[in-house]
């Protein structure tokens, strides 16, 4: 069995030292460099496959570095503009062998959640969204939460449906949450949390919701290994562990 050599940027984090024991734990992949906050990164020690986990303001950088490497890119980071990834693609342009995958969220269930919620937004009038997440969470909304809304979004656009109903004319403090493709998404901070999401569906008469917990931060490490496998078969830049679970 060939063996795959793994660097992880952001190790020392709660995602990334998860990370690095999930790498060490997994068949076939060889944990080669753990690289944290003012580290020089250097020749990634010589990574196959890097992981990225650290914060949004140094996320695009760190990428940007290993793309200029030669090295493929497993991305958990959060924050990635449209303008972000923009830039990225053009990066890419020029290094053509180079994978990058840019995941909202590694977790099988939480895929699937944002594949259910895609197909079921064309049939319902109402759409919102509830993400709660621990305190320590540095953004918001989640970009799980920004992905489901941008795939309700675009299915109900699809769908020729318009606006969500919203009599709302008075809201000064933003009770009614933020708008991400023209769904309401609430988040919520909470001691004691994970990383949870309910999508609520409304129709005259009924309610569907599709609900995914995750309950530890392990919950996540099946889709990341399986992200570090197979993103050197997609070369460029791949938005949502679904493409390469043929969700």
């Amino acid at each position: 069995m060939s063996v795959t050599s793994v660097s992880v940027i952001g190790a020392s984090g709660r995602m990334g030292s998860e990370v690095c024991r999930a790498v060490e734990g997994a068949d076939g992949l060889e944990l080669v460099g753990r690289f944290d906050v003012d580290d020089d990164l250097g020749d990634l020690a010589g990574a196959d496959v890097v992981v990225e986990f650290s914060v949004p303001d140094a996320s695009p950088a760190n990428v940007a570095h290993c793309v200029e490497q030669g090295v493929h890119v497993v991305v958990g980071t959060t924050g990635w503009s449209a303008d972000r990834l923009d830039a990225l693609r053009g990066q890419l342009a020029d290094h053509p062998g180079v994978g990058v995958l840019i995941a909202p969220n590694f977790a099988i269930g939480a895929v699937l959640m944002m594949a259910f919620a895609a197909k079921a937004a064309e049939f319902y009038e109402s759409a919102e969204v509830i993400e709660l997440h621990h305190p320590d969470k540095v953004d918001a909304p989640s970009g799980t939460a920004a992905r489901t809304a941008e795939l309700i979004g675009a299915a109900r656009e699809a769908a020729g449906l318009t606006d969500v109903p919203d009599a709302t004319t008075s809201d000064p403090d933003g009770a009614r949450g933020a708008r991400a493709h023209g769904i309401p998404v609430h988040s919520v901070r909470l001691r004691g949390l994970v990383a949870h999401q309910e999508v609520l569906f409304g129709q005259t008469g009924e309610m569907l919701t599709i609900r995914h917990d995750s309950f530890d931060r392990v919950s996540f490490m099946p889709g990341v290994v399986a992200a570090v496998r197979r993103v050197g078969e997609h070369p460029g830049l791949t938005v949502g562990l679904e493409h390469y679970l043929g969700i």
